[in-house]
């Protein structure tokens, strides 16, 4: 048959469409090296790939069948199928020499045998040689013999007695024909060569010698030998022998010696490849005569083939996911071996999650035997070991590389839970800072990790941004210290797997606080409401407070530490202010000499990098006139204030007898301004509201009291000082310059005597002690 030539329609004979075929990518493999067969997907039909050649794919076999395999996908399916290759008459006998001779005594007896080589057919069966035929002749004819596997012999039989002097040589055509329809046929010719009288022939011992040898016999080995006597003397008694028919055998199997008959083992013998071999051999005399014998070699099978296994279809990946007893691969085994020697077993060698199972003879299926993991195990190299049965077993070994595919079934994961970042205040925006990092054991798509920030619907824009690819975090705006000290947002980290899978992590960005504040002063207050300034008596001696400096630092830490340093002052060395404090102190007792009136400049420095300061400005004036009890009062050091219940008992004791106080003194004052009011003779000059207006003092006009509370005691002290009104303020008309310094001292003396009864009236005589003390106090503290 011709190449393309139709075998036969595969999808009609399994009754599947041609449709379903091509879905599950149908397609034949030959088994052996040559592919042909070729299956069309669209109609099913199994076509030739060339023209097939019975002779010379099973030349020595009546019987010639060719098998493929069907393989189908989706699910991976094995289909055995067998092609018997028919033999057709096409090669006419051939006879391996066009002329054959023959050397016959002329004494030889009528019905003496004379092989000739027999032609040879490449067909089988019917189609090869058949018959044999002589061309017409009186002294000879044919005799045929079928030999043991099946081949025709053809002799020479003498029928007429020869006579050399009547008829030297004979020429005859001798025709094979073939079984054919039409029969083929081939011809050669027969010389025969009348010889002189030797009336004896060689004779073997035996017509047939059977010979059984190993595949695995070794060069040289003695095979057998044929022996054949001849009672002639001389040259005609002396016998040589010699292979004939010999062009089936390959030459380098046997060897034969010519001189004693031994056949040697000279070639490699296969079992495989042939089970017997047929020799024919010739023992010759020196007069011509001869005899034929017929030697049967059985060559013996012994385990000299090794399993073959082919792989017949792997799967390209198998998903991690994939169900256990999953079709991985389709495999075959062979061993050319026979017998135990041909028989396999197959197993997985190794501790590997696959198995074998038996598809049909001699064809297995790998499966899976247990579930994946693409992230412990991405690729799988399955060794399967094929053993034979016989003596000294012998297997092969075939490894199969399995990739397992990968399926989103891992969430990334964050290498912190917590990812703390610092950045400065005011820094710049788009400043990077940090980064997150999370990690996802599966890969491609599903291993690429996104970032993003999560925000609630309505959320205003954080001031941190992640970069959705790197995950490098940084600021979008600078950020203030004062404002904000933190900030905490939640990063997202998905993968790219359908559905996706993700995490969270909390990132918390600390601001670093700078010094970006200067500290402001509270006290004395910078719209210079205190520029009256504060009254030092005369007579205060070292360390006595003369003010504190309040002030704060909108910053941090070190950069909020403030320390106070006195700048300038008028005269340097009477005052001091402490360093962590800033309470303004005289340095040494002040004496008659100093200057009424100073100006201290205090500087107020943080301590960042570079400092920030500020300064504040006292103005102290000099006074007379203060009690030794309220010098003795500035002096002391301010001393620590209780803790606990007592510290509150204390606090809603003072605020009461405060209370009771200020109404009491309001009383007071009220009756005493309505009793001078009757007393004014006339019209008074207007005076300031302050004593700030009139330039002429430093202390306002108010009253200012000092209330001591001892711990544990009832015992108070109540300290009373009236305005101190200046004896010439500025505001008065010229004409009353005369009458000043007698309004002071009518005023202040009228004053004096009403508070001094106020205070017998409260403490009795006891208070008439205080009395000079009271006058000159200008705060007031409760300790």
């Amino acid at each position: 048959m011709a190449r393309d030539s139709v075998v036969g329609n595969v999808a009609q004979d399994l009754g599947l469409s041609p449709s379903q075929l091509a879905a599950r990518k149908a397609r034949v493999v030959s088994e052996g090296s040559e592919q042909r067969f070729r299956l069309d997907p669209r109609s099913g039909v199994l076509t030739l790939t060339e023209t097939l050649d019975r002779e010379h794919i099973c030349p020595h076999s009546e019987s010639c069948t060719l098998f493929f395999q069907l393989l189908l996908e989706n699910p991976v399916q094995l289909i055995r199928g067998e092609v018997d290759v028919r033999d057709v008459n096409d090669n006419s006998p051939v006879f391996p020499q066009k002329e054959m001779v023959l050397e016959i005594i002329e004494t030889a007896a009528l019905g003496s045998l004379f092989a000739l080589e027999r032609a040879r057919d490449k067909d089988v069966g019917i189609n090869g040689v058949q018959n044999y035929s002589l061309s017409p002749n009186s002294q000879f004819s044919l005799a045929l013999e079928t030999g043991k596997g099946g081949a025709k012999y053809v002799k020479l039989v003498l029928q007429r007695q020869l006579d050399r002097e009547e008829q030297r040589e004979l020429r005859l055509v001798l025709t094979a024909t073939d079984g054919g329809s039409p029969p083929r046929s081939g011809t050669a010719e027969v010389r025969v060569l009348v010889l002189d009288a030797n009336d004896n022939m060689p004779v073997f011992l035996r017509e047939v010698y059977e010979v059984r040898v190993a595949e695995n016999s070794p060069p040289g080995q003695l095979l057998v030998r044929v022996s054949a006597a001849d009672p002639d003397d001389g040259s005609n008694g002396k016998v040589r022998y010699a292979f004939t028919d010999m062009s089936e055998l390959p030459d380098e199997l046997f060897d034969l010696n010519i001189f004693t008959g031994e056949i040697l083992v000279s070639g490699k013998l296969d079992f495989e490849e042939s089970q017997y071999h047929e020799i024919q051999v010739k023992a010759t005399d020196g007069g011509g005569l001869s005899a034929h014998c017929k030697v049967h070699v059985e060559v013996l099978d012994v385990n000299d083939n090794a399993p073959e296994i082919t792989l017949s279809s792997v799967s390209a990946s198998v998903p991690e996911d994939a169900p256990p007893r999953t079709v991985v691969a389709v495999l075959s085994v062979r061993d050319r071996d026979s017998g135990d020697n041909g028989r396999t077993e197959c197993a997985v060698a190794g501790d590997v999650p696959f198995i074998l199972t038996a598809a049909f003879a001699e064809h297995y299926e790998l499966r899976t035997s247990a579930a994946l993991d693409r992230e412990t195990t991405a690729e799988y190299n399955v060794s399967v070991v094929a053993t034979d049965w016989g003596r000294a077993r012998l297997s092969a070994r075939e490894s199969v590389l399995v990739r397992i595919g990968d399926v989103n079934d891992n969430a990334p994961r964050f290498t912190q839970a917590l990812y703390s970042m610092w950045v400065s205040e005011n820094d710049a925006a788009s400043v990077r800072i940090g980064s997150v990092k999370a990690t996802d054991a599966d890969a491609g798509a599903n291993g690429r990790v996104r970032y993003a920030l999560l925000r609630e619907e309505g959320e205003e824009q954080t001031a941190v941004s992640v970069d959705a690819e790197s995950g490098a975090v940084s600021v979008v705006r600078a950020l203030d210290y004062e404002e904000v000290r933190a900030v905490e947002v939640t990063v997202s980290a998905a993968d790219g797997g359908s559905p996706p899978r993700s995490a969270t992590a909390l990132l918390r960005v600390l601001v670093r606080d700078e010094n970006d504040n200067a500290p402001v002063v509270l006290h004395p207050p910078p719209d210079g409401s205190a520029a009256l300034g504060e009254l030092v008596p005369r007579h205060a001696r070292a360390g006595y407070l003369v003010a504190k400096v309040v002030a704060v630092d909108a910053d941090a830490g070190q950069n909020a530490w403030l320390c106070y340093e006195l700048a300038k002052a008028t005269e340097p060395g009477l005052f001091r202010v402490g360093l962590h404090s800033g309470e303004v102190r005289t340095a040494r007792a002040v004496g008659e000499r100093d200057a009424a009136r100073h100006r201290l400049v205090v500087l107020v420095r943080d301590r960042g990098r570079p400092p920030r300061s500020a300064s504040a400005t006292l103005a102290v004036a000099l006074a007379d006139g203060f009690s030794e009890g309220h010098l003795r009062a500035s002096e002391e050091e301010p001393a620590a204030e209780p803790d606990g219940r007592l510290t509150l008992y204390l606090s809603v004791c003072l605020a009461c007898v405060s209370a009771l106080f200020v109404a009491s003194a309001a009383a007071a004052v009220a009756a005493k301004v309505r009793r001078a009011r009757r007393r004014e003779p006339g019209t008074l000059p207007t005076f300031p509201q302050s004593a700030a207006d009139s330039g002429a003092g430093s202390l306002p006009r108010s009253y200012v009291y000092d209330v001591r509370l001892a711990a544990g005691t009832v015992d108070s002290e109540f300290r009373f000082l009236g305005p101190l009104f200046p004896c010439f303020p500025a505001g008065l008309p010229q004409g009353a310059a005369d009458q000043r310094s007698s309004l002071c001292s009518a005023g202040l003396g009228q004053q004096e005597g009403d508070w001094a009864a106020q205070v017998r009236d409260l403490r009795g005589t006891g208070g008439a002690r205080r009395e000079r003390g009271m006058r000159q106090v200008g705060t007031w503290r409760g300790r």
